[in-house]
This record gives structure tokens, C-alpha cells and sequence, in this order.
């Protein structure tokens, strides 16, 4: 059941959440309220937007109450600090030996997990390693079985540049796959839905800029990703990864023990425009 319901006395029948809905579920019903006829509940994309639009804090749905949202008006970052962000971003590889809080880890999950997804699926998957201890290990499993491939001459064609990875980490103690890293985020999502790549993509851009924004730094680790999916496929599976998801990506984070002093000067930007 959608569990949407109209506080009457908060109601002003503007309609907005009937007009804004994307399935069009929503109508005015009797007495001039919006209301969504059961049979059509089912076509819901349970994006709240009903919720989020009602200016007066009326509209409630899927047991959730307005006033458990954060008000937008005057939240949002000034457009001059949301670029400050987007351009001083850095790929951080050089970490602390620490551990993050536990609850600044689940934030940073429970708000990039808010990241929009083909039709409203929400399926993506976070798979996360949370303490460097674990990530030690897992680090020591899976350049085990890269030198495996190594020595059995098994790397496949356009991967042979693996074995230098693991000649610096047997005899140098190198880690060029985790960076060195406390944390590693894997984004999956199930093959089935309908933009299971885009859907990880977006999410764990999210939780890049979330995370940098807190202190967090973040490396977009394809080489973990090519090494846990493709080469050493046994430490998806030893990571709980199901069968029937797409992993995305992977990205490494953690305190960073580096510090960027100001923004690059990337550009100009490669854009087209359309003559009409």
C-alpha cells in the first residue's frame, strides 16, 4: 500500500502534486483534495515528489512524514561553493592509516545512496570494506591470485600490465590497486534493470562529492574493479557481490594525507551546440 494520505487542514487544493506527479496517479478527488485511486497504485514510482512539492507540508506517502524532511529553501550551497567543489576535487592517492567514524561511513552511504536511478529503481548495491584491517586482507588475497596469474603466464591479452603491480607489491610493498587506501566502496546493481551501469556511475558520484565535501578523499579505482570482477573473480564473490549484478566501478576513500591548496584550470569545455 502507497499509504498516501492529505492533511485537510493543510491542504490549499493547489494542485501542484497532482500536476508534478510523473505517473499521473494523482487527481482530485471528491471535495476537491488529491487523492490516488487504488487501482492505479501499483503505476506509483514511489519518487515522493507528492511529498517533496506540497508547499504546506500536507502530502505524506509510503508512511513517510514531511516533517522528517530537511527544508530546501535557503540549504542549498551557494553555486560559487558548489564550483569551488566540482573544481578542487582531486583523485587522493595518498591515505591515512585510520580508520573512518563509523557514522560519518554510514552518512556518506545513506546520502549517496539518495543518487537518481533509471526509472526510480533504486537497486544499487553498496558493498563496502570498512576498516583497513579487513582491506589488508583483502589486498593480500587478491594480489595472491594476481601473482598466480602472474607466474602461470594466465593474464589475459591487454592486462599483462598487471604484473608490474604485483613485482612493486612483492618487492617493494607498493600498493598500486588500493592506493594504500583504509576503505573500498563496489557499486553493483542487477543486470535486469534498465540503466544498471549509468545507475553505479551516478551513484558513486555522488558519494565522491559528498565525501570530499566531509574531508573524505576518494580515487576512482578501476584497476580494483578489473582485478575483484575480471582477474581474481573469487573475491567478488568472497565480498558477497550476487551473481546477477553489474559491477559498476569501484572507488577507494579515506582521510587523505595530502591537502590541495586550490582548484585546476581545466578547459575550455568541449561543447557543441546545436544550429536548429
Amino acid at each position: 500500500m502507497l499509504r498516501f494520505t492529505v492533511n485537510e487542514k493543510a491542504c490549499t487544493r493547489c494542485g501542484l502534486c497532482v500536476a508534478d506527479c510523473p505517473a499521473r496517479i494523482i487527481a482530485m478527488a471528491e471535495g476537491g483534495y488529491p487523492a490516488i485511486a487504488p487501482d492505479k497504485e501499483a503505476s506509483c514510482y514511489r519518487c515522493q515528489h507528492c511529498l517533496a512539492i506540497c508547499p504546506t507540508a500536507a502530502v505524506s506517502i509510503l508512511g513517510l512524514k514531511p516533517e522528517n524532511s530537511r527544508p530546501l529553501t535557503g540549504n542549498f550551497p551557494a553555486p560559487e561553493q558548489l564550483e569551488t567543489l566540482i573544481k578542487g576535487r582531486r583523485s587522493v592517492r595518498r591515505y591515512r592509516d585510520e580508520n573512518l567514524e563509523p557514522d560519518l561511513l554510514q552518512r556518506l552511504l545513506e546520502v549517496a545512496w539518495h543518487a537518481p536511478t533509471g526509472v526510480n529503481s533504486r537497486k544499487v548495491r553498496f558493498t563496502v570494506v570498512d576498516d583497513r584491517a579487513k582491506l589488508a586482507m583483502l589486498r593480500d588475497e587478491v594480489m595472491a591470485g594476481l601473482g598466480w596469474l602472474v607466474r602461470e603466464n594466465a593474464l589475459p591479452e591487454g592486462l599483462g600490465f598487471f604484473a608490474d603491480f604485483v613485482q612493486l607489491w612483492e618487492e617493494k610493498g607498493i600498493d598500486t590497486l588500493f592506493r594504500g587506501a583504509p576503505h573500498l566502496l563496489v557499486a553493483s546493481v542487477p543486470k535486469d534493470v534498465a540503466s544498471p551501469l549509468p545507475d553505479c556511475l551516478i551513484a558513486l558520484s555522488y558519494f565522491e562529492i559528498y565525501a570530499q565535501a566531509s574531508g573524505v578523499g576518494t580515487v576512482w579505482d578501476g584497476l580494483a574493479k578489473w582485478a575483484i570482477n575480471d582477474l581474481v573473480p573469487e573475491t567478488r564473490r568472497r565480498l558477497g557481490i550476487p551473481d546477477d549484478h553489474l559491477v559498476g566501478y569501484c572507488m577507494a576513500f579515506g582521510r587523505p594525507a595530502v591537502h590541495y591548496a586550490r582548484t585546476v584550470q581545466h578547459g575550455p569545455a568541449l561543447i557543441s551546440r546545436f544550429g536548429g
